[in-house]
């Protein structure tokens, strides 16, 4: 499996949940997630359901590979400023995060 058909993957079921997805190019800043999912998510607050926007950013790869170190940096970055980063390299790895 191609890392595209995983992307492609990606972009089918986020829209199937009612969410968008935005292929990212980064000015300056090698490393950094190519994607960016919007989720609409809803949430008991009080007596009402409120949306509330739940942002993933993606990073896509061929099965089996992992991230280069430069990639790896970059993410924990973007983690320790409390984004959400992760690496989906499989159809099962979409649909566990998605779920």
């Amino acid at each position: 499996m191609r890392e595209s058909q995983i992307e492609r993957h990606l972009v089918e079921r986020v829209h199937a949940l009612g969410g968008e997805v935005r292929k990212v190019k980064w000015l300056g800043r090698d490393g950094a997630p190519d994607r960016v999912v919007m989720l609409p998510e809803w949430v008991l607050i009080g007596t009402g359901w409120r949306r509330l926007p739940r942002t993933i950013w993606v990073e896509c790869k061929a099965p089996g590979k992992e991230p280069e170190p430069h990639q790896e940096r970059e993410h924990m970055r973007m983690r320790r400023m409390g984004q959400l980063v992760v690496v989906v390299d499989s159809i099962e790895a979409v649909e566990e995060l998605l779920s």
